[in-house]
This record gives C-alpha cells, sequence and structure tokens, in this order.
C-alpha cells in the first residue's frame, strides 16, 4: 500500500508535560526533515537538531529527532519522531509548519496503525491487541493485551485457517482424481478427520465462557436487593468514595451506578442499582426494569438483603452466578446468624458469619447467607471483596492464555464450525458443495486476522485509536 500524502500528529498527550512526540509517516518525510531541521539525521539515529520554520527562519525548539526508512518501520513507509519540550505553545507552531509543507496532512484517529496494517507490519487481530493494550487498566489486561498485539493470538487463528486449507487441498485433490476411487475416498478420509478435529478445538474455544470478554470489557458485579439493603453504602464502601447518594428514603437510587474497580489485576465493574419492590412510581419501576435488565446481563448478582427483611421472589433473580450477603450485621449483635457457605450441602459448616456454630436461628435470620457485612464496622467487607476477586479470576482464567477478546472473533469462529459442521455431516450433497463449505470456512478464519475480506472490519477497529497512533 502506498499514499501520495504525509502525515502527521501529535502522540502524546495533549496539554503541558516534559515531552512531545509528534510523529509522520508517508513520502515526504525525508523533504520535511530537510525543511524544518536540516541536515536529515541518518535512519534509525537519534539526532539533536534545531527546528526552524522554513518560511521565516524562526527557531521553533530544539529537539530529538528520528528518522525510520521505509520499509523498516512501524508503518512499513518513511517516518520521523520529533521529541520535543512539551510547551502547549511550541506542540501549536510545530503542527502548524508541519501543516504548511506540501504533502502533508494531519492524521485522522488510527490512520498509522491503518498504514501498518496495509504494509503488513500488522494483522487485524494485533492491532485489536494493540488498542487493548493502550486501554489497559488492570495487569491482567496488560497481560492479554500483550500477547494479542505479539502475535500468539493470530498465530492460532492462522493454525485453524492452515487446517482447513489442507482439507481443501485433499478435496480438491479427491475431484482431480475422481476416476481413480481409493485415492480420491483417501483424500475425502483424511480431509474429514482433520474437519473434525479442527470442530472440536473451535467448538471447545466457543464454550469458553466469554472469558477474554469479560477480562477485556471487565467482570460485572451487579449489586441488587430490596430498598435500603445498604446497596448504595457498600458500593461507597468497595470504591472507598462518594459514588452514590446514601439516604435512609427509600428509592433514592433510580438509574444504575458504575465504579471501577481493579482486584487481584482484573478489572471489575461494580454497579449499584435500583431497590427492587412494588411501586407506583413510573420513574422508580423504570429503575427498578434496569435493574433486573443489568443483573440478567451480570456476571455476579450480589443479592443484599437485611436480616429483619422479608423474603421476595425477585431474590431468585434469574442469575448463572448469584452471592447472598447479609447486611448491616452490627445491628445483629447477640443474635445467631446462619450463614452456611452454598458450596457446603446442608448440616452444620463450620464456616459461618459470625463464627458462632450451629443451633436454633433467629426468625429475623431463617435464611442462608453466602457473607455477612457491616458498612459501618467494616466487618465482611474484606471478605466480600476477596470472594468477588476469586470469581473474577476464575471467569477470566490466565490472562496470557490466548482467548477471543471480541464479538466479531466468535461470530467468525461460530461461522467456521457451522460450515465444518455441513461439510461433515452432508456427504450425499457431492464433493464440488462440500468443497465450497471448507472454503466458506477458511473465509471466515482469515477475517480473524485479515487475509481477506477485511474491509467491513477496518472502520470499526481503527476508530477507537486515538489521533497519532
Amino acid at each position: 500500500m502506498s499514499h501520495r500524502e504525509t502525515i502527521f500528529a501529535l502522540s502524546t498527550p495533549p496539554g503541558r508535560s516534559a515531552i512531545a512526540v509528534v510523529r509522520l509517516s508517508g513520502p515526504d518525510v525525508g523533504a520535511v526533515l530537510d525543511a524544518i531541521c536540516p541536515p536529515r539525521p541518518e535512519p534509525r539515529r537519534a539526532a539533536v537538531r534545531r527546528l526552524k520554520d522554513p518560511a521565516t527562519g524562526n527557531l521553533l525548539d530544539e529537539a530529538l529527532v528520528l528518522h525510520f526508512a521505509a520499509p523498516r518501520s512501524e508503518t512499513g513507509e518513511d517516518m520521523a519522531e520529533l521529541q520535543l519540550h512539551g510547551g502547549k505553545a511550541i506542540i501549536r507552531a510545530v503542527l502548524d509548519v508541519l501543516s504548511k509543507m506540501p504533502g502533508c496532512r494531519p492524521a485522522e484517529p488510527g490512520e498509522f496503525v491503518r498504514r501498518a496494517f496495509g504494509n503488513g507490519k500488522l494483522d487485524l487481530a494485533q492491532i485489536e491487541g494493540l488498542a487493548d493494550l493502550i486501554d489497559a487498566e488492570t495487569e491482567a489486561q496488560r497481560q492479554q493485551g500483550i500477547a494479542q498485539a505479539t502475535g500468539v493470538q493470530s498465530q492460532r487463528f492462522e493454525r485453524w485457517r492452515a487446517e482447513v486449507l489442507a482439507a481443501m487441498g485433499l478435496v480438491e485433490a479427491a475431484i482431480d482424481f475422481s476416476d481413480e476411487g481409493d485415492v480420491g475416498d483417501q483424500a475425502v478420509a483424511q480431509a474429514e478427520a482433520r474437519a473434525r478435529a479442527l470442530t472440536a478445538d473451535l467448538e471447545r474455544e466457543l464454550a469458553d465462557g466469554h472469558r477474554g470478554e469479560i477480562l477485556r470489557e471487565g467482570f460485572r458485579v451487579v449489586l441488587a436487593g430490596p430498598p435500603n439493603a445498604g446497596k448504595s453504602s457498600l458500593l461507597n464502601a468497595l470504591a472507598r468514595r462518594d459514588a452514590a447518594i446514601v439516604s435512609e428514603e427509600a428509592g433514592t437510587t433510580r438509574d444504575v451506578i458504575d465504579v471501577r474497580l481493579d482486584l487481584e489485576g482484573v478489572a471489575v465493574i461494580v454497579s449499584d442499582t435500583a431497590g427492587i419492590r412494588e411501586t407506583a412510581s413510573s420513574v422508580e419501576q423504570e429503575g427498578i426494569r434496569r435493574t433486573l435488565q443489568a443483573a440478567r446481563e451480570a456476571d455476579l448478582v450480589v443479592w443484599l438483603s437485611e436480616g429483619a427483611a422479608p423474603l421476595s421472589p425477585q431474590e431468585r433473580l434469574h442469575a448463572s452466578n448469584s452471592l447472598t450477603v447479609l447486611t448491616k450485621s452490627d445491628l445483629l449483635a447477640g443474635e445467631t446468624i446462619d450463614a452456611k457457605r452454598r458450596s457446603h450441602e446442608g448440616g452444620c459448616s463450620g464456616d459461618t458469619f459470625p463464627r458462632t456454630g450451629c443451633g436454633d436461628v433467629s426468625p429475623r435470620a431463617q435464611r442462608d447467607y453466602d457473607l455477612a457485612v457491616s458498612v459501618r464496622t467494616g466487618a465482611g467487607l474484606d471478605e466480600l471483596t476477596a470472594e468477588i476477586a476469586r470469581r473474577a479470576l476464575a471467569a477470566v482464567g490466565n490472562p496470557s492464555d490466548p482467548a477471543m477478546t471480541r464479538v466479531r472473533h466468535r461470530r467468525e469462529i461460530e461461522t467456521a464450525v457451522v460450515e465444518l459442521n455441513v461439510f461433515l455431516t452432508e456427504p450425499a450433497r457431492g464433493l464440488e458443495l462440500r468443497a465450497e463449505n471448507l472454503r466458506l470456512a477458511v473465509a471466515a478464519l482469515g477475517r480473524l486476522t485479515g487475509k481477506i475480506d477485511a474491509e467491513d472490519v477496518l472502520g470499526e477497529i481503527f476508530q477507537r485509536f486515538c489521533i497519532g497512533k
């Protein structure tokens, strides 16, 4: 891919800083360097140069300049970096001069990376990993992003694609040698064996519990329960700040309020929600609807309840992963609270909260709880945080292991599985039509890295990058 325009952009955050980096890429990079900071530095060697406005001769800054000659650059084109002093006026002056240079224009979001893709420096999966690496807020996200950006995921995608291509080759051989029955039959049998093994691998991949997507987007925890169960107070305690309004007035929380936490290196999004109850208020009803929707989409629902609160049908929310927590435990001092873990099947567990052993339970606490907490005293908060972290870690697994991180990955793999299953289960369709199923499977797997038919996903991917990347 070649471009006639040279692009430039500030690649460091705007504003005052010690150093600001301006990048250029395109055919006129050498001419720009010759004009604003002669002599042009040798490729891949840093040099201190005085930057001047070629139109007036005015000194702009003294900077460190690097030149990367094509094709040995990130974009595959001639590139340069101007490492300036980070004053706003300096940055503004340099960008203004560059905008007046012939053939130069400001870069669009993600345009440097897009040129790298067009010149074969990066594939789509690597670019997505690079975007995730830039956006990473936790250690686990960093590990997953760097594994994908360095090609670990791409290598796996390409192995799958190579397996289907090998099966295609065998089927084509069988078609070419159809008059030699033994040769054709053997080739088809080998193709079917390859397709069957690969289909099993892809189906296992699809059954991963969305761990890569959860790690990338965050493990979603919804705090749910009746009004005044302590949801907002607990959210503030977990966030260590006043993220939600706390009031004794029922129905204070009307919308879903999110707080992002870093627990054991995993991004966890904790959501405070409207209390669930019967109400005539249309606004509160909408809040409850959003609560139930958030609970259905959550990775973990933490149901909060006071010991004296009556049971409610909504406590049995349709959540695949849930945790029941007794709140305001400091108000129940002196009463026995049966807090048997759900992992214990009946009987008396030594793991109870508070650790009072078994026995008769109070009428206000005649139900099981996984944990008991008190925001006022801090009791149980560490245990609750550790349990949420444990479940989040279990959901994401090892962040360095390759995993699907986007819906489009899952969609393309599902398409490949469908086509492979048709190839395997409908032999009566004839080899020519079955070969077409393999071709469609190859196309789906090729789109994971952008080997073929990538235009439909390019805009979606590159627009997420900041200008200068």
